[in-house]
């Protein structure tokens, strides 16, 4: 009896065989030996055959059309575990099976020379080997010395390639490349830098204690063989009071990328990347969830580095198993050792950036089509889609720290918190459960980097949304997990950038509810305690034509008295009309007041007719107290889930969210101003002598009064110069953004916080989903309208009066498709995702009759009688969106 051990994928496997016996007779044979050496080179040879065959069974000769029913290339091939293969093997080995003619290095060199064919050499096998039995044995010698090689570096790689290629086989390589990549602790030590290799002790910081032990964990440190292989045990320089630099990691990432293209190129090396990956994710998970991998060594990084600069990561065959499980085991990566991943993928370009998106997106997108996810199979509970949105969740951080900042641009003040220390608050210990759900991502505290630090990301926002996921995410729920408890279940909304606007929307619109209930909850004890009736809704009643009077001063009141009553829900009563407030009255409401306030002659607001854009008037008459009352409007119409038809500029939703403006955020707001400050810093002649400007601007406000302002002290001495331009454009653009409207501004975000200060709003979205959040929707697809309207009464989508009635509508101008859209849902305006995203229902107000269609806008109603032909219901229509005003009860 022997034993042979086989390699694959770095795992040696022992198999018993059974006696020898003849492969004609099958009859027991015994080995007569003339002498020791004889046997052993005998003994070689039989290996190299079983190896051979294994391979074969196992991976397969490379050709897809290979008609040997015993190669895992051959189509109709079922595949085999190792030790099934390895029996296998030894079952071929004895009737001398068909070997495939792309494994030449199991063949005697000698034969391959003389092409030989396969059934001449399996007549001839005893022959061959007994002539060949040097060049065997100088080959098993090359294979025995890759087999001590326990790290890869780039040159190494290139020495296996070329005995590769003097061979004509890949196998020496595949069996390193499967070794190395499915252990951890020879992963690590692989491709180190080269000043790491060749001394290690140059690598310390400067400030090393000189106290550090000198034992073994110094050797660690230092190295005592100048090896790559020393540094691998080395301690996490947080240990050595550094923090981390780009500079201490120890991997060679150019080096893994030349390595990567020169290996991709052979199927059979992929095979065995993606094997060993399979081997190696569990085992890492393993070490980093019990053992403390990184802590002990924070080299442990490496793996990680290297995995992911495989570009082929995002192929079907890394998706169905490898992937997933190296997303699960780089998710345990303590927090500290993901910051340091994000740091590193910073630097890299877009095109790099973009992979990584790829791969990651690719597998949400490949767990989500290919499962049936409902209420009771939550996305939420798919371990593989959310270890791959925390790892995309590494890139996007990585993709905004290495776009344009705006770091040291934070606004001064902190947005005001309201007290609610009442009696009622008391009685409930209310909502710290409510107010539990994450604020400030962990990465953001780890890294000193907020995300609305990034102005201009390296790869754009949409390419990180994964329309697919949002299609099966069932909101309620995850909200629940996000609000309640997010520490036990995984919460999507903790990756708002996977998330459309309109899915985001969603998530806020349960907060706002739920804390609308919450106070109506809370009023109801209150009343019990107290005795007295208290309104359990932000209750409004105006007039039409003194709506911003009875508006303002009302809001004003409950905003002296109890700011927490901003947060019950809105309830709006015309004075005069009979219209209950399902929604349909505040949005009109909100419309009549954005209406008034923007209104240039009361002169709160200055308009540029250029960019059709509203921006603070910094000489206005108006209080701060008109400012936050506005700023309270802005933020009920979120809180009510209402558009408003409001044209602020980017940076004014860039401000509300604790940023000050800067010179890019000029660009829309003061085009011709940026366009000029731009010229001042682009201009490479003698700023001083040609433009002979000096540090005292002067403009003219609303009233076309000039005013002078100095930037600096003695500002009119001081020329702008070629040396202090960027100076110059700095105060010039902060005076503009910032100082000139700061009163205004202040007041107006200070409004604005009363009802939003608890809100997810600035953990969710981004200013410029804000706006969208506000404005809705600029493009009005009434296609997408016509997709997602519902019929009733008797109508359906191909009735004769609908089939009309679309006809109509879609012959309308933009600005009857706005009236159109006023009178049905009481706003001019799309939602957030688009006309889509109305649920409108045509239904049947009776026959034939001189009626004029009517509207249940806060339902979205649309009541429609049966006309009897195409121009009355034009003429009916066009004379209802014209003239509708007013609310009443039919």
């Amino acid at each position: 009896m022997f034993t042979v051990k086989v390699a694959v994928l770095g795992r040696r496997r022992s198999h018993c065989l059974p006696r020898m016996t003849s492969p004609d007779t099958n009859a027991p044979v015994t080995l007569l030996v003339p002498s020791p050496a004889s046997l052993k080179r005998k003994r070689e040879v039989a290996k190299e055959l079983i190896e051979s065959y294994y391979c074969q069974l196992t991976q397969g000769c490379g050709n897809g059309l290979c008609v040997n029913e015993n190669c895992a290339s051959c189509p109709g091939f079922k595949q085999l575990d190792n030790n099934q293969a390895a029996a296998r093997a030894l079952e071929l080995y004895r009737t001398r099976a068909e070997l495939c003619t792309s494994w030449p290095t199991k063949k005697p060199k000698s034969l391959l020379s003389q092409n030989v064919s396969s059934d001449k050499y399996k007549q001839n096998n005893g022959k061959a080997v007994g002539s060949d039995f040097n060049v065997i044995c100088s080959k098993k010698q090359h294979q025995d010395n890759f087999q001590n090689i326990t790290y890869l570096t780039e040159e190494k790689v290139d020495e296996i390639l070329r005995v590769c290629n003097e061979t004509g086989d890949v196998a020496p390589l595949v069996h390193v490349i499967g070794r190395i990549f499915s252990s951890a602790e020879t992963l690590v030590k692989s491709f180190r830098k080269p000043e790491m290799k060749r001394n290690c002790v140059s690598s310390l910081p400067e400030n090393t204690p000189d106290n550090l032990e000198t034992g073994a964990e110094m050797r660690a440190v230092a190295g005592c063989d100048h090896s790559a292989a020393c540094c691998s045990q080395q301690k996490p320089w947080d240990c050595l009071g550094q923090s981390f630099k780009l500079e201490e990691l120890t991997v060679d990432v150019k080096s893994v990328r030349r390595v990567y293209k020169k290996l991709l190129v052979h199927n059979r090396i992929e095979t065995a990347l993606i094997n060993a990956l399979m081997y190696l994710s569990p085992d890492v998970e393993c070490e980093l969830s019990y053992h403390n991998a990184y802590t002990r060594d924070s080299n442990y990084l490496n793996l990680f580095i290297i995995v992911m600069e495989n570009h082929n990561l995002h192929s079907p065959e890394y998706l169905e198993g490898a992937l997933q499980m190296f997303c699960k085991a780089m998710c345990k990566l303590p927090l500290s050792a993901q910051a340091k991943l994000i740091q590193l993928w910073s630097t890299y370009s877009s095109t790099d950036i973009r992979r990584m998106v790829e791969v990651f997106q690719q597998l949400i997108t490949y767990k989500v089509i290919s499962n049936d996810y409902s209420c009771r199979n939550l996305v939420n509970e798919d371990d593989v889609v959310v270890a791959a949105a925390k790892c995309l969740k590494l890139v996007y951080f990585a993709n905004l720290l290495g776009g344009m900042l705006t770091i040291e641009n934070d606004d001064d003040e902190s947005p005001q918190e309201i007290s609610e220390g009442s009696l009622h608050q008391n009685l409930l210990i209310e909502d710290t459960r409510y107010k539990k759900g994450p604020r400030v991502d962990p990465f953001e505290k780890e890294l000193h980097f907020k995300a609305l630090d990034c102005c201009r990301p390296v790869v754009h926002y949409d390419e990180f949304v994964n329309e697919s996921l949002n299609n099966v995410l069932a909101m309620d729920k995850d909200y629940i997990f996000f609000k309640v408890d997010s520490e036990k279940k995984f919460s999507f909304l903790t990756c708002p950038f996977l998330l459309t606007p309109y899915t985001k929307s969603q998530g806020l619109y349960y907060d706002n509810r739920i804390r609308m209930f919450s106070e109506r909850r809370i009023t109801v004890l209150y009343n019990l305690v107290q005795g007295q009736q208290v309104q359990p809704y932000l209750r409004l009643k105006v007039r039409r034509d003194h709506i911003i009077d009875d508006a303002l001063v009302r809001l004003e009141m409950i905003a002296t008295e109890n700011p927490s009553d901003l947060k019950k829900q809105l309830y709006v009563e015309f004075e005069g009309e009979q219209g209950v407030d399902e929604g349909g009255v505040s949005k009109e409401f909100f419309q009549l007041v954005v209406e008034e306030i923007f209104n240039p002659d009361i002169g709160m607001f200055a308009y540029d007719s250029q960019t059709k854009l509203f921006w603070f008037n910094p000489t206005s008459f108006e209080n701060d107290g008109q400012f936050t009352l506005i700023g309270i409007v802005l933020g009920l119409a979120i809180y009510n889930h209402c558009i408003l038809d409001v044209h602020f500029p980017m940076v004014v939703y860039r401000k509300l969210m604790s940023k000050k403006g800067t010179l890019e955020d000029l660009a829309d707001s003061h085009p011709i101003l940026y366009r000029s400050l731009k010229d001042i810093l682009e201009y490479e002649g003698n700023l001083e002598e040609d433009m002979m400007i000096t540090f005292q601007v002067s403009y003219s406000d609303l009233f076309g009064v000039p005013i002078i302002h100095n930037l600096k002290e003695n500002s009119e001495e001081i020329p702008v110069t070629n040396q202090n331009k960027k100076e110059f454009v700095q105060l010039y653009t902060n005076y503009i953004l910032n100082q000139s409207v700061e009163k205004q501004f202040r007041a107006f975000n200070r409004g604005f916080q009363m009802v939003t200060n608890e809100s997810p709003l600035k953990y969710l979205f981004r200013p410029e989903e804000i706006e969208q959040l506000i404005c809705g929707s600029r493009n009005l697809d009434f296609h997408a309208l016509e997709e997602a309207t519902e019929y009733d009464g008797g109508f359906t989508k191909e009735s004769r009066i609908v089939r009309d009635f679309w006809g109509i509508t879609h012959s309308l101008q933009e600005e009857q498709k706005r009236q159109f859209l006023q009178f049905t849902t009481g706003s001019d305006r799309a939602p957030v995702g688009g006309l889509g995203k109305i649920k409108l229902i045509i239904t049947k107000n009776g026959p034939d009759s001189d009626r004029l269609p009517t509207t249940h806008t806060c339902f979205n109603v649309l009541l429609l009688p049966d006309y009897s032909s195409k121009d009355k219901l034009k003429e009916r229509l066009l004379k209802a969106i014209t003239y509708s005003k007013g609310f009443g009860m039919l």
